[in-house]
């Protein structure tokens, strides 16, 4: 990943300016033990399934959808996703060398059979990451309603 002293002024300057928005409600909430707890996955890295609509910033795709998410099934093995993350000032090796690098799903399946956690969701998402928290707005409550029919109790962000 970048850091901001290495990209262009123009670039720079459009980071800094992104608002970071007030959402009214608690944000946290009670819930079981993290033994006990059904974790999904929830990546910003543009991952999807091959086969699947590719995220492709440069046509416009994700600007015209704000907000937009893949479903990944649990059940996912790594040489099943791809990466359509289009960016510049974005380095792929790392999941190239390792796809737990931006979606550790191995890890959690891991952390299931050791028994610190409770178990690994049916599902998980991945986001194209070249949006604002507002223009995500409207898909994280959508998915959230996803999240709770899979009695999804935790969830692991990965932003990319």
């Amino acid at each position: 990943m970048v850091r901001l002293d290495q990209v262009s002024d123009v670039v720079r300057t459009s980071l800094l300016g992104i608002e970071c928005p007030v959402f009214d409600g608690r944000p946290w909430v009670e819930g079981p033990p993290v033994s006990q707890r059904r974790v999904a996955i929830i990546s910003t890295a543009g991952l999807h399934l091959r086969g699947d609509r590719l995220f492709n910033l440069s046509s416009g795709d994700a600007k015209s959808i704000p907000g937009e998410y893949r479903v990944i099934p649990g059940d996912t093995e790594a040489n099943d996703l791809v990466m359509s993350h289009v960016s510049t000032n974005y380095d792929r090796t790392g999941f190239q060398q390792d796809w737990n690098v931006v979606f550790p799903l191995d890890r959690l399946r891991e952390l299931a059979r050791d028994g610190a956690i409770g178990s690994v969701a049916d599902f998980h998402y991945s986001f194209m990451g070249a949006n604002t928290p507002a223009q995500m707005e409207a898909a994280a409550r959508t998915l959230a309603g996803l999240l709770k029919r899979d009695n999804v109790d935790a969830a692991l962000l990965v932003p990319v």
